[in-house]
Formats: structure tokens, C-alpha cells, sequence
């Protein structure tokens, strides 16, 4: 497990190498149960220019470093795990939505939901799970709004929970009282796995740069003749309530008028299936894609068919492409998720 602190943008360098991350203190029940659990602690230092909020510089960050610790750990891939507190819960819930493809599932203490370097695509978390603590005295991000992402969430059927704890400030992890939390939070950890080749994948971005979940990949958007499809429509909801420390820390309730997201540029969208060999896919405002093949996904013997928006576009047998085999997993260490070729399709192609 990953667990990125908050503070980032008051963070203007780091500290020597022979520093380390304090596991008493605030993170004593990080200590405590990833030692019963025999779970191995990560804990990455961001700063102002590198890290998992923004800007952009830092998000390779956490897939970076857990290809260094597999290089000398048996790290079982199917469960590797983020958690966060503030900004570093921020850069959880944005690996979810960004780059969820190496890890199991995400934790946030004391979140601000949303992507910060792009639109908060909330659909993508269908692929993994969100586990958040809020409390009712938090500056970062008011109750209400939690509560309303909650009925979002549940609208969507997706794997996602809220716990709150009131009477408390957004520094929740300093007190004892937070401990029953990370009890959940580990029994939580202790019973998922992933799963790389599940059958279903909903996918959006507004950068292909963070265009691919496991074993789907949009390779090029298609913003300005697309058509976007009715099942594409952004998610949102407004906040009018938030809640501001006065100058003894005490919380205090203020109106506010904005939306839950922001989406500053237009996105590309796909729903996908997959089921004997046949890919059924629907997009929207996509220019190409690619689909990653396992023989854990599909039957090598038998032709593999793609049909996408409604139209068969690819039919024929697929074979083992040894390069791609060895190129992917040399990027990743992913002994877990291996992917065997791919198809490549223009999903509007030239007339």
C-alpha cells in the first residue's frame, strides 16, 4: 500500500535520502495494521512540482516506484493498493479516475474528490473501488458534498463507500478516534483482489495519455466530427454549503454556489464487453482504440471478433506476439496481467 501525504504545494524540495517517513504519529495505524496484516508500507514524498495532484509532472510518481520495489520484492501484483490523507487522498481518488490499470483498489482520508488536471470522469471508478472517510467538521471538502457524491456513486451501482466520523476536524488521523477506521480500511484491503480481465470496462478521458484501464485503451480522441452519444453525459452536482476555520480553528458553515466537477475540455468515451471471444464496444467522441489480448480473456484457437457502435470491424484468429509480450511486461513487472497482442482500430476510418 501506497500512502501519499497532503501539504503537497507547501513542499519545495526533499528530504535527504536517509530520512524517512514518520509511522508513529499519524500514521501509527497505517504501522499497526499493515504489521498484522503483513502488509508492506509505501511512503513517497511529493512536492510543489512533483506529485499526484498537479501539475502533471509528478503522476508517474507511484507506477515508478512500484516497478523499483518489484525489481527486489515478490510484490503480489493483484494487490497493490493507494491511500492518502487530504492532497494525498486527492491523488488516490485521481489514480482511480487516471490510472487505475496496476493497482487493486484506492482509500482517501479526508478527500477533495476530483481530478485537478482534468474532468473528474466518476464513471471510472466502476472499474475499481473507492473507500472514503469523511468527517463533518472537514474545510477540504464539506459533508454534504460527500453526501452527494454518495447518492451519485450509488446511482452507479459502483463499489464505493463513505464512512463519517462527526465531531471532528480535517486532521481526523491525529486522534484516537480514527483507529476504528483503519480497522475497516484493512479488512477492506485484506479481502480484494484484482482482477485485470474482468469483462466489463467504461472508460473516459480527455487525455490519451490516460486513455487506457487494463485491457482497453482509447489511442485517439475525436472531439471536433464525432458524434457524442446520448450515454455520454457528465455528472455533477452543486455544493452550497462549506465549511471555513475561523482564526481559533473553529469550523464555521458558509453558502457557497459550484458544482462538484469540473470539466475543462471535451472527453472521448467507451462501454466495453467481452464474452467467447466477441468484443462488443460502444464509443463516443473516440477516434481509435486498442484492445489487449490474454489468453486469460479469449481462446487462441478460435477466431476473435470486434464489433464496435453496432458494426463488426475485426474477425480472425489472433497469434502470441513474443516482442509485445516481453515489451509490456518490461514496463510494468505486471506478472499478474499479461498481454499476449493487441487490435488496433480506427473506430471512424477514412472513406
Amino acid at each position: 500500500m501506497f500512502f501519499l501525504h497532503g501539504a503537497v504545494s507547501s513542499n519545495t524540495g526533499y528530504p535527504d535520502y536517509a530520512d524517512a517517513r514518520d509511522t508513529s504519529g499519524w500514521n501509527r495505524y497505517y504501522t499497526k495494521y499493515a504489521t498484522i496484516n503483513k502488509v508492506i508500507m509505501v511512503y513517497p514524498m511529493g512536492n510543489r512540482d512533483y506529485n499526484w495532484m498537479y501539475p502533471d509532472n509528478g503522476f508517474y510518481i507511484i507506477p515508478a516506484m512500484l516497478k523499483q520495489i518489484k525489481q527486489v520484492i515478490n510484490v503480489d501484483d493483484n494487490r497493490v493498493f493507494i491511500s492518502g490523507h487530504s492532497n494525498g487522498a486527492t491523488g488516490s481518488f485521481s489514480y482511480a479516475i487516471k490510472q487505475p490499470s496496476l493497482f487493486t483498489g484506492f482509500y482517501g482520508f479526508n478527500t477533495r474528490p476530483r481530478v485537478a488536471t482534468g474532468g473528474t470522469y466518476i464513471r471510472n471508478l466502476l472499474n475499481r473501488s473507492w473507500f472514503n472517510v469523511s468527517v463533518d467538521q472537514d474545510y477540504y471538502y464539506p459533508p454534504a458534498a460527500h453526501d452527494s457524491l454518495d447518492k451519485v456513486m450509488k446511482g452507479l451501482h459502483a463499489d464505493y463507500q463513505d464512512h463519517r466520523y462527526n465531531g471532528f476536524p480535517h486532521w481526523f488521523p491525529q486522534f484516537n478516534e480514527s483507529e476504528p477506521a483503519y480497522k475497516l480500511l484493512f479488512a477492506d484491503l485484506t479481502m480484494r483482489k484484482r482482477n485485470p480481465f474482468r469483462p466489463n470496462i467504461s472508460w473516459e478521458c480527455d487525455d490519451v495519455k490516460y486513455g487506457r484501464c487494463d485491457w482497453l485503451s482509447i489511442t485517439a480522441l475525436d472531439t471536433t466530427t464525432a458524434a457524442k452519444a446520448a450515454w455520454q453525459k457528465p455528472i455533477n452536482f452543486r455544493i452550497n454549503k462549506w465549511v471555513v476555520l475561523d482564526k481559533e480553528a473553529k469550523a464555521h458553515i458558509v453558502d457557497t454556489m459550484m458544482n462538484g466537477f469540473v470539466y475543462r475540455k471535451r472527453s472521448g468515451a467507451v462501454k466495453a464487453a467481452y464474452s467467447n471471444n466477441i468484443f462488443n464496444i460502444e464509443t463516443s467522441d473516440v477516434g481509435a482504440i486498442r484492445i489487449y489480448l490474454s489468453p486469460e480473456m479469449v481462446d487462441f484457437k478460435k477466431p476473435v471478433a470486434v464489433t464496435i457502435n453496432g458494426k463488426q470491424r475485426f474477425k480472425g484468429k489472433v497469434i502470441y506476439n513474443k516482442q509485445f509480450m516481453t515489451d509490456g511486461f518490461e514496463a510494468t513487472l505486471d506478472k499478474a496481467a499479461l498481454w499476449v497482442n493487441y487490435i488496433d482500430i480506427v473506430v471512424k476510418p477514412k472513406i
